[in-house]
């Protein structure tokens, strides 16, 4: 067989499986959730809570997160890994080496860019999503973890430990290259930080304390709230905030400007929380928080009641939202 021959059969094997899904699919949301002790993560679709593929990866998937660029990001802690995947065909595209402990990921919003914690080398690392490759590490003055990025690209934020004395601030003026701005001290010690969708306020959660903190990015001291136990994390749609509290075994609704509205009883254990928005999920958003302790994902409308809940795993520690085929 001839070269031009050999790479058309190439070709055509590689695209049968995408063409497969998407067939099988119809071109689904799905909530990729990990399975920590199993090696694999789980696409699950959001409509229905059929499990549409397990894609194996290297041992201990801890963190999973989504671009908008079609590429999800996978943090192996045991293996000092991290797997990128192709959204559309729900598999894996490239692993790479050189982590001690990748922990989280947040993406940026107007680039291929990816920027993963690694705890145990203390540094934010960018990763070019197109080209599956480590760009720059930017050194932290502590184990970095929960990270997020502004919804304009210009700053990004990062929980030195899961109960951190410090909170990193990075400037992004140069989004492949990060600069440490400075290190703020929470009120309290601070685990998950996520930005406002508006891009107006970080909300600090604690490890430590039944408390949240809201920073204006205008300046001026935090607002803190009293919320559910610690760990707490966060995630937002449709104007509304979504606070994970995993040791309750509940996901609090609330305002934009902290004031509660509901919680919604959730698999004990289901600490991490992600979101659909609208536009991404044929119109249907939705609240995704997956269980460390039962190996579920509970999936909420965004009024906090619960569409479904799915046993998948042993454990599952963290999800995202895709779209696939």
């Amino acid at each position: 067989m001839k070269r031009r021959q050999l790479l058309a059969v190439a070709l055509a094997a590689a695209v049968q499986p995408a063409r497969a899904l998407a067939a099988a699919t119809g071109g689904a949301t799905v909530a990729l959730v990990t399975a920590d002790l199993e090696s694999h993560v789980a696409a699950v679709e959001l409509s229905s809570g059929r499990v549409l593929k397990r894609i194996r990866t290297a041992p201990g998937p801890r963190s999973v997160e989504s671009s908008l660029y079609g590429q999800v990001v996978v943090g192996h802690v045991p293996a000092g890994v991290v797997t990128i995947v192709d959204a559309a065909t729900l598999s894996v595209r490239a692993v790479l080496h050189g982590f001690d402990e990748p922990r989280y990921t947040a993406v940026h919003p107007g680039e291929p860019l990816a920027y993963v914690t690694d705890s145990g080398l203390s540094q934010v690392v960018t990763i070019d999503l197109d080209r599956a490759s480590v760009v720059h590490r930017t050194r932290v003055p502590g184990p970095a973890r929960h990270v997020s990025v502004d919804p304009g690209g210009r700053t990004l934020w990062t929980a030195l430990g899961s109960a951190a004395e410090g909170v990193a601030v990075l400037d992004l003026s140069d989004s492949r290259r990060p600069r440490l701005a400075r290190v703020i001290d929470p009120p309290f010690p601070a685990h998950d930080v996520v930005f406002s969708p508006d891009g107006t306020h970080v909300w600090v959660t604690s490890g430590a304390r039944n408390a949240l903190a809201l920073y204006r990015l205008a300046g001026g001291a935090p607002r803190v709230l009293a919320t559910g136990a610690p760990p707490q994390h966060v995630s937002f749609v449709l104007s509304h905030a979504y606070v994970a509290c995993g040791q309750d075994g509940t996901v609090q609704r609330r305002r934009l400007d902290g004031h509660p509205i509901r919680a919604t009883r959730v698999p004990h254990g289901s600490y991490n929380v992600t979101c659909a928005e609208p536009e991404q999920s044929f119109g249907r958003p939705a609240v995704v928080t997956p269980s460390l302790n039962e190996g579920t994902v509970a999936v909420l409308e965004p009024s906090g009641h619960v569409r479904f809940v799915r046993h998948l795993t042993r454990s599952a520690h963290d999800a995202c939202v895709a779209q696939a085929g």
